[in-house]
């Protein structure tokens, strides 16, 4: 198993490094949309759409290809950005609450339309880093990545007071509290960096402090770990309520797409809601 987990990263990475760091934006773009292509047949598959499936993938690659088309990917409405981040705090919350008995009460039709518009402004917020520079995307990526390590060994330390044993029974509220700290020394680290080295771009945190200052750095970076938890959260429910382990086996011994991307799914489209202001 964790020479799978091996092999499988190490591809990814060949595959996501030539594409991030290339000084055109579309590699990463087209990339990015073939992933979310897949993330979308999981999604159908976790919600009862059957073979219809793979044509909820296929609409999804359609719709992220008009996009790419029309020029969104470099400069989509900002609009986007703030209804994104309204469903994600407004219908997270709902559906978290609901817990996993409330979700297949939902009209499939409905549950497949929220995956596909999600996953759009996901990857379209992907996109859209992208064009801003690599210093900013991947600040936006490592802030995820850092909550979650902090969060694993935070909670594996301290975590006694379980978060939702009912959806993912191994999170616990000092998980999430070590995630939080952990991406605000993420945050203070890459200001330092920012300022003494030449980047490409300016990092979400830079760009947050000269917006909002330290207080809004601080409660920013917070709000954001706590989203990366909720989406987390969002597709545990998901695949406990469809009765599965993984959103498939796409990437051995990772399982599928929506397993490796679910808690960046809102924090790319609040962080552009953020960064736009």
């Amino acid at each position: 198993m964790l020479k799978q987990r091996v092999i499988t990263a190490l591809v990814l990475v060949a595959i996501l490094l030539p594409a991030l760091f290339a000084p055109m934006a579309w590699p990463f773009a087209v990339l990015s949309l073939v992933l979310i292509a897949a993330a979308g047949w999981e999604w159908g598959r976790l919600n009862g759409a059957g073979g219809a499936s793979i044509a909820m993938g296929v609409l999804l690659a359609a719709l992220c290809a008009a996009a790419l088309w029309a020029g969104w990917g470099a400069a989509p409405p900002q609009m986007v950005w703030w209804v994104g981040m309204l469903v994600w705090v407004l219908g997270g919350t709902f559906v978290l609450r609901g817990g996993v008995a409330g979700w297949p009460r939902v009209p499939m039709p409905l549950r497949c339309a929220i995956g596909l518009a999600l996953l759009w402004t996901a990857w379209l917020a992907l996109a859209a880093a992208k064009t801003v520079g690599v210093n900013f995307i991947l600040s936006v990526f490592c802030l995820v990545w850092a909550a979650d390590i902090a969060a694993y060994f935070g909670g594996k330390a301290f975590g006694k007071r379980k978060l939702a044993p009912g959806i993912s029974p191994g999170k616990s509220w000092a998980g999430v509290w070590s995630g939080m700290l952990g991406a605000l020394v993420l945050a203070a680290f890459w200001l330092w960096l920012d300022g003494a080295f030449t980047m490409d771009s300016a990092s979400l945190y830079t760009r947050l402090f000269g917006r909002f200052g330290v207080i809004g750095v601080v409660g920013v970076v917070v709000f954001l770990a706590a989203m990366s938890v909720v989406g987390d959260l969002f597709e545990s429910l998901v695949k406990r309520a469809a009765g599965a382990k993984d959103s498939s086996n796409l990437l051995p011994g990772h399982g599928g797409v929506l397993d490796r991307v679910d808690a960046l799914l809102p924090v790319f489209p609040i962080a552009m809601a953020l960064v736009s202001v």
